[in-house]
């Protein structure tokens, strides 16, 4: 049965296809991707890898509106001398390649945010609007440490927004060194904190990497390695974090790691409603309108946009509602779960 040799063409088809521009050639991939099964289909009636891969390809057709007809790539040429276990050695720093080749399948993804007052969006989809102040993981696991630093959003406010986070990629075999990333208020670098850019020297250094999206505002961080990217940004007076992290790695921490507010969000204790009480900064109605121009549909973003602006007077706040309603629109696996209503 050759369903390994398939998985691995497609995604080396696949590998530099993101966000929702890949269309036409994406397609184009699942159709060769499908090809290739029928080919293999008498050896490989038998196995499980196959019939997940059969199963996969049908999904992604119809998720992605892909017909059946059309354009096939030719087959990837094969690498002259693959090593014993089947798969290039630097493989093993490409998450997505390696779990496809292992299992037949694409791997399962999750997404979290923070951003605004802050409010939390949990890899289980649920919302939390939090008045944590002071430092608060974010993420505590075997591969990454996310840690935020939150500080009143104005004088006398019980609302906090995050004023600092820190990062940490922690040391993974060939594949990287440990680095650490910070971002501060009106201090959002492109590199890390020991001015590099990348994961280092190791072969699979390059399998970490930070892009500018805007100068001072807006990075992205890919972490090929373990199958995760994140973004951090600053609108207004607060930064912002989006996670979009394989399934394996968002689950890989111990009973002692307990405290991650993307796994179970913010404790009761820190709960708060979205419902400004009192007099606010802005009126209610004048907050409606601004978020209504950036956030047209009236789910957990839009409510917490108009409690942000609402709370700290900052119109700043609609875009770091609508920069992370972009990331989660780019991240999230599955596009229905976009917009939470409570």
């Amino acid at each position: 049965c050759k369903i390994l040799r398939c998985n691995s063409e497609y995604v080396a088809a696949t590998l530099h296809l993101r966000g929702p521009d890949r269309g036409a050639a994406f397609c184009t991939a699942l159709r060769s991707y499908s090809l290739c099964t029928r080919r293999t289909a008498r050896t490989c009636r038998g196995d499980l890898a196959f019939h997940s891969a059969v199963h996969g390809i049908e999904d992604l057709m119809i998720q992605n509106n892909c017909s059946k007809e059309g354009p096939t790539a030719p087959p990837r040429p094969r690498p002259a001398a693959p090593n014993p276990h089947g798969f290039e050695s630097l493989d093993i720093c490409d998450y997505e390649r390696s779990f496809l080749y292992k299992h037949g399948r694409p791997p399962g993804f999750q997404h979290c945010a923070a951003f605004g007052d802050p409010h939390i969006r949990t890899f289980h989809d649920d919302f939390h609007t939090c008045r944590v102040e002071g430092s608060w993981p974010l993420l505590d696991n075997d591969y990454l440490f996310v840690q935020a630093t939150s500080s009143p959003v104005a004088k006398g406010s019980n609302a906090t927004v995050t004023s600092k986070l820190t990062i940490i990629f922690k040391n993974m075999k060939e594949c990287i060194d440990q680095k650490v990333y910070q971002a501060e208020l009106d201090n959002v670098p492109a590199a890390f904190q020991d001015g590099s850019v990348n994961g280092g020297s190791r072969p699979g250094g390059s399998s970490l990497a930070i892009r500018e999206r805007s100068p001072g505002r807006h990075v992205e961080i890919r972490a090929d390695y373990i199958g995760t990217t994140i973004a951090v940004r600053q609108a207004g007076r607060q930064l912002s974090f989006s996670i979009r992290a394989a399934e394996e790695v968002a689950r890989a921490f111990t009973e002692e790691q307990d405290l991650q507010l993307c796994v179970g969000g913010c404790p009761r204790s820190q709960r708060m409603s979205r419902s400004p009480r009192g007099r606010g900064r802005v009126p209610a109605e004048t907050a409606q309108a601004l978020c209504r121009e950036m956030l047209p549909v009236e789910d957990v973003y839009f409510q917490s946009c108009v409690f942000d602006v609402v709370t700290s007077g900052d119109t700043n706040f609609t875009m770091a509602a609508h920069g992370a309603l972009e990331d989660a629109r780019l991240f999230l696996p599955d596009a229905e779960k976009l917009h939470i209503f409570q």
